[in-house]
């Protein structure tokens, strides 16, 4: 997983310490309602579709853009259903990081489901009755997203 050349320079300067990034995460459903989800290549766990945004990006573009680049499809991003300050994480670099995630329910509008990088091993649509198992913060935000339907945002 390509570390994005914003992060790599800051790391320069800062070395491993804590850095606050935001981060975008889509819950993608088809016409017939099932969710977009992506097999991890760094730890074969089944996820919703996240991303980093870059500098100056818009959240709800760069999140467009993630998952089109992760998995094939074209998203109209319908609304923001999430903000959050995620726990902090150490990879096994060393580099430590929090995010503050944006999560937005979206609408596939094209494309076929895919492995698009070298985050993911595999790609597809799942009927929420048939979920693979899901990281808990995931399958939390995954049942907001299915309850979301006024347009308003849950902030913690």
């Amino acid at each position: 997983m390509p570390t994005p050349d914003f992060v790599v320079e800051l790391r320069q300067k800062i070395g491993h310490d804590l850095l606050w990034l935001p981060g975008a995460i889509g819950v993608v459903f088809d016409a017939e309602g099932r969710v977009l989800l992506g097999q991890r290549s760094d730890n074969g766990k089944w996820t919703l579709n996240t991303g980093m945004l870059e500098p100056g990006e818009q959240p709800a573009e760069g999140l467009a853009r993630e998952v089109l680049e992760e998995t094939g499809i074209s998203v109209d991003v319908e609304s923001l259903i999430d903000v959050r300050a995620d726990r902090p994480v150490e990879f096994v670099n060393g580099d430590k990081v929090q995010f503050l995630s944006l999560t937005f329910r979206c609408r596939a509008v094209g494309g076929t489901a895919q492995v698009g990088d070298d985050e993911s091993v595999d790609v597809g649509w799942f009927h929420l009755n048939e979920l693979p198992d899901l990281p808990g913060h995931h399958l939390e935000r995954l049942h907001l997203a299915a309850q979301a339907n006024d347009g308003s945002a849950r902030f913690r």
